[in-house]
């Protein structure tokens, strides 16, 4: 497991299944962004079984700039158990995940640090906000969806917690060296099961508005949703029978 005593200021975890569209110009924008910030960082993108060639797309950005890493495994395991893997294999004093597609830019950190190195354990990015902009929307069904789910993911796991599954969130390394080993979820609800975590550990959790853009070509389906309502359900029974480690 990653210690919390690095060096490394900033660790960004980019999971990354099939993402060679994208991932490029998500590269080039996050280390343009990266090498004029005052502190040391490291880019860990995580192939997760890829088919495509984002792995080489990876490794050739890293004979430029060894900052940018890339973690494999050989199959498919899901975004959640490429996060987790990230997480634990990046050693920074803060660790950030986000989205291939830059759906939430990474400039959006500037304003997550001084949470983190104030009084937060974890920050987690809300297009629910009211100071949020969505620039591009999903479709009015996967909104409705998105609301709908909410509640119920309100009700069973996360209470008060506005938008579970932005794909942008902070944490301090201490947080994500005791949640991530103790998820039991490796797909689209893993997010849930991070915040419900959260909350039963303690853990202070602020949300941020942020500037959002819908990304067309997203993997998230209609099955999805439902997957994440299922696991809602299975992160309640494992709370209610003290699955979780203390």
């Amino acid at each position: 497991m990653a210690s919390s005593g690095s060096e490394i200021y900033l660790s960004v975890i980019i999971p990354a299944y099939n993402e060679s569209s994208c991932l490029g110009r998500t590269l080039d924008v996050a280390r343009k962004f990266l090498v004029d910030q005052p502190f040391t960082w490291q880019v860990a993108v995580v192939d997760d079984g890829s088919s495509d060639q984002t792995p080489h797309l990876v490794q050739a950005i890293s004979q430029i700039d060894p900052r940018v890493q890339l973690l494999q495994y050989p199959h498919n395991r899901g975004k959640g158990f490429a996060v987790r893997y990230g997480m634990l294999h990046t050693t920074g004093k803060y660790r950030l995940f986000m989205d291939a597609d830059h759906s939430t830019a990474i400039d959006h950190i500037s304003q997550f640090l001084p949470l983190l190195e104030a009084d937060c354990d974890i920050v987690i990015a809300s297009r629910a906000l009211a100071e949020s902009e969505i620039t591009i929307h999903q479709p009015k069904w996967k909104e409705l969806l998105g609301k709908l789910g909410n509640r119920w993911i309100q009700w069973w796991a996360v209470p008060g917690i506005n938008d579970t599954q932005a794909g942008f969130k902070a944490f301090r390394a201490q947080a994500a060296e005791k949640i991530f080993p103790n998820l039991t979820i490796d797909r689209w609800g893993f997010d849930v099961e991070v915040l419900a975590l959260a909350k039963h550990y303690k853990y202070k959790i602020a949300e941020q508005p942020i500037r959002w853009v819908n990304n067309p070509e997203t993997k998230v389906t209609a099955l999805a949703y439902l997957q994440v309502l299922r696991d809602v359900m299975k992160v309640r029974f494992n709370i209610w029978r003290n699955r979780y480690p203390v």
